[in-house]
Order: C-alpha cells, then sequence, then structure tokens
C-alpha cells in the first residue's frame, strides 16, 4: 500500500527541520529506505508524487513484430527470433498478444 503525500510531506518537513532519517523512521514507522527515496524524488522531481509507470514491451516492439509478420508470413519462429535478437518463446508469446496464430513445426 503506498503512503499519503501528506504523511511523505510530513516526513520530509521533519527532515528539512533538522532530524536525522533514523529519527524519522522512530516518529513515523516509515522504512529508511522508504525515507531515502522520498528525498530523491523532491530532489529530482520537485513533487513527492508518485513516479508514473513505465510500462511496454521489452524484447519484441509489436509494431515491428507486425510489420515483419506482414513481409514474412512463412517465416519460422527461430528465423523470427534470430530477426529481433531474442528467443523463439518470446516471439511466441508476443505474437499470441497480438492474436497472430502460427503453426510452423521445424
Amino acid at each position: 500500500m503506498a503512503y499519503s503525500v501528506d504523511l511523505r510531506k510530513k516526513v520530509t518537513n521533519y527532515i528539512g527541520e533538522g532530524h536525522t532519517i533514523q529519527e524519522a523512521h522512530e516518529v513515523f514507522k516509515v522504512g529508511t529506505t522508504t525515507i531515502k527515496e522520498w528525498k530523491k524524488l523532491l530532489n529530482e522531481q520537485g513533487t513527492l508524487e508518485k513516479r508514473p509507470l513505465k510500462r511496454g514491451h521489452k524484447k519484441v516492439c509489436p509494431v515491428k513484430l507486425k510489420a515483419y509478420i506482414d513481409e514474412n508470413p512463412d517465416s519460422y519462429l527461430r528465423e523470427t527470433a534470430e530477426v529481433f535478437g531474442c528467443t523463439e518463446q518470446a516471439i511466441f508469446y508476443a505474437l499470441k498478444r497480438l492474436k497472430i496464430t502460427r503453426k510452423k513445426n521445424a
């Protein structure tokens, strides 16, 4: 469960008043690593709001895969995997996400 922005402000203000992270940990019952992350977040972003999640396909870009399959409809999974520099299983699951069925045996 995420901590509220109000609590984050209270903790960082408490530290700003000259108290240590350990003292803030004992008073507010928040982990020291969490407090350090909040300080880092405040210095980098200027706010204590949560960072937006960055999600995406790490190995295979769906747009590029779709284009490749359109150009090479008869390619085997292993051939496609070589082109994208990943495993056959990664290609299989990427195709599954795109709802493209493939029935090819090597």
